[in-house]
């Protein structure tokens, strides 16, 4: 076990140098500058290439360009950064680029509240750009994972590839204080598959149902296209029907078929509790400290600290809450996740702790509304 004072955003950086991270494409945006900074020194350490480029659509472009090259890459930004980058998103999703693409969340809409925490680009992460699309979305709720959700991030990109989305919010990412890494010798990184076949047989996008396409590195000499539009197994144009639905329920089904390995979550102190939070991010860490508060005082609460947010696997998430009778989320928004959470479990009496203004929320605010809810 490794120990290091480090700050969220700086163990975002190291995680993607310890993935395989060989390019990093980005603008700089509050708050996630540090990533950047951070990877402006170590990429070229590690043999790899750190580009700024002009703005935050060049900066995706040239992140998903050096994917094509069979690289694993990474860009960085905010909620108005990713709002930019949207449309290239979907050219990852629909062409099937591995890309890990952090986003740290800050106050909105808009430019919003740059220097302050907020939770409000849940929906943006699920479906940040037009047309039917299936993101996975992971969340770091400590330091530590700061670290290994970033190497998840880059092995689930390269395993299923398609962009992963890293949703961190600004106060975990700022923070700084002791983490624990496991040692490199016991990180397992995940690298795309290959076809290695002859290049007159090479069809990169003829997979079954629940597989992602085999896109080899360019230059290799495997000729192939990519393109925005619905493709055959080539990698050319096609309008036929039966081609189109077939390859959009593959991209989601390559995902959803493999949903309860890619959902994560933590239960903390829920063997016996009679009340159970939910939280992601930062807010988890607050849960953490009122449930250990309320503890002292015979209270009986645990947290449900969800860690990857989609796919959200409707199964697990009820096995879960159906033992308990009171609920509560708490989220540094106005309900995103809640709505997600009540159309999974079909419930109504969940209760909510909600805020929007930019200020964390403290474990004596989910006291207090744990009391006011269950007269504890």
């Amino acid at each position: 076990m490794r120990e290091i004072i480090a700050t969220g955003n700086e163990l975002v950086a190291m995680g993607a140098i310890d993935a395989g991270c060989e390019f990093f494409g980005g603008y700089p945006i509050t708050p996630s500058s540090e990533i950047a900074h951070e990877l402006s020194t170590l990429l070229p350490k590690n043999g790899g290439v750190f580009m700024q480029m002009e703005d935050e659509i060049a900066s995706i472009s040239a992140a998903l360009g050096a994917s094509m090259s069979g690289k694993k890459a990474m860009t960085a930004s905010s909620g108005p950064g990713i709002s930019l980058k949207a449309e290239q998103i979907g050219l990852g999703f629909i062409a099937e680029i591995p890309l890990v693409i952090v986003n740290v969340m800050r106050g909105g809409p808009s430019t919003g509240l740059p220097t302050r925490v907020a939770q409000g680009d849940i929906l943006q992460a699920k479906n940040p750009t037009h047309g039917d699309i299936n993101m996975i979305v992971l969340t770091p709720s400590n330091l530590n994972e700061c670290y290994t959700k970033t190497i998840e991030a880059f092995n689930l990109a390269e395993r299923f590839m398609t962009p992963v989305i890293l949703l961190l919010d600004e106060s975990i990412a700022h923070m700084q204080a002791k983490a624990f890494l496991p040692e490199i010798s016991e990180i397992k990184v995940q690298n795309r598959a290959v076809f290695n076949g002859k290049s007159s047989d090479y069809l990169p996008y003829k997979a079954d149902e629940n597989s992602p396409a085999v896109l080899n590195p360019f230059f290799k000499g495997y000729r192939y296209h990519i393109t925005g539009l619905h493709h055959g197994a080539s990698g050319f144009p096609t309008e036929d029907a039966q081609i189109v639905e077939f390859n959009i329920n593959r991209l989601f089904n390559k995902i959803n078929s493999k949903s309860d390995e890619i959902f994560d979550y933590e239960k903390f102190m829920l063997d016996d509790a009679d009340i159970c939070i939910i939280a992601y991010t930062s807010v988890a860490l607050s849960a953490k400290a009122a449930v250990l508060n309320m503890r002292k005082r015979g209270i009986k609460v645990g947290v449900f600290i969800l860690k990857t947010l989609f796919p959200l696997n409707a199964k697990i998430l009820n096995d879960e809450l159906t033992k308990f009778k009171n609920v509560m989320i708490c989220e540094l928004n106005l309900g995103q996740y809640f709505g997600e959470i009540t159309k999974a479990t079909l419930r109504d009496d969940i209760k909510t702790l909600l805020k929007a203004n930019g200020r964390p929320i403290s474990p004596s605010e989910i006291e207090a509304r744990i009391g006011e809810y269950y007269g504890v």
